[in-house]
């Protein structure tokens, strides 16, 4: 069993549980985090227990809440020795006319996306600097770049903090630890499973691939960026939308 630690963020579904998969065919030692649907986190802890030679831990975390986030991060040090990889994922969207936001649903969506972020990256890497070594990405979107959606501008701006912490964290923990972002476009995860049929038709046609990503196919990217293969690789912001287009 390897010795490698990788914690991933709202990691029951979606994108994190990708990632999660993926660093356990590697041999990582995987720490699941969810804040609701606690079945998912347990079945998927299940599965990769069963599945794969890895060692694997379930936790409950608000990451918008720093002392459960320093909770969590101790927990994890306690059991593992150390965390070798963290991916900032969890992520929530609150989609409404622009000029009906509610406030308490936008502040939620800064809070999760990029106030957790942050948080995650802070004790983590005090933990990866106290070890001097370690890798973290971070999962942002294209719509923090060039790909707007008026209803969606809590998690734009949110998602293009997120690149801004990236370059930031890049410098504040140079040279033992390697920060990226991965900005996917569309990607087939429950947080669009309520797309209309139209809607799904009409953003294919932006896409030169004319399709929406699968979620392991973000998870590889997370995987080699993790990895010895992407060691020269940091503070880079790489998008991941099978050629998107306006």
């Amino acid at each position: 069993m390897s010795n490698v630690v990788a914690l991933v963020t709202g990691s029951n579904r979606g994108i994190g549980a990708s990632c999660i998969e993926e660093f356990a065919k590697q041999g990582v030692n995987v720490i699941i985090n969810y804040c609701h649907h606690e079945k998912e986190a347990k079945d998927l802890e299940n599965y990769i227990r069963n599945t794969y030679s890895v060692d694997v831990l379930t936790i409950k975390c608000d990451i918008s809440k720093e002392d459960e986030v320093e909770k969590m991060v101790n927990e994890i040090v306690d059991r593992f020795g150390g965390i070798d990889i963290l991916v900032n994922n969890a992520s929530v969207s609150r989609d409404s006319l622009l000029l009906d936001k509610n406030i308490k649903e936008f502040k939620r969506v800064l809070d999760v996306n990029l106030i957790g972020t942050y948080l995650c990256s802070k004790y983590v890497g005090k933990v990866m600097l106290s070890k001097k070594r370690g890798k973290i990405i971070n999962i942002s979107s294209t719509n923090a770049i060039d790909t707007y959606y008026p209803e969606s501008c809590d998690y734009d701006a949110s998602k293009a903090g997120v690149i801004s912490l990236t370059h930031n964290f890049a410098r504040e923990l140079a040279p033992f630890i390697s920060v990226n972002c991965i900005c996917p476009g569309w990607v087939k995860t429950p947080m669009n499973k309520d797309l209309s049929l139209e809607q799904i038709a009409k953003e294919r046609k932006k896409i030169l691939l004319n399709r929406f990503a699968e979620a392991e196919e973000i998870a590889k990217v997370v995987v080699f960026l993790s990895s010895s293969k992407a060691s020269y690789i940091n503070d880079s912001i790489i998008r991941v939308d099978g050629g998107k287009y306006n």
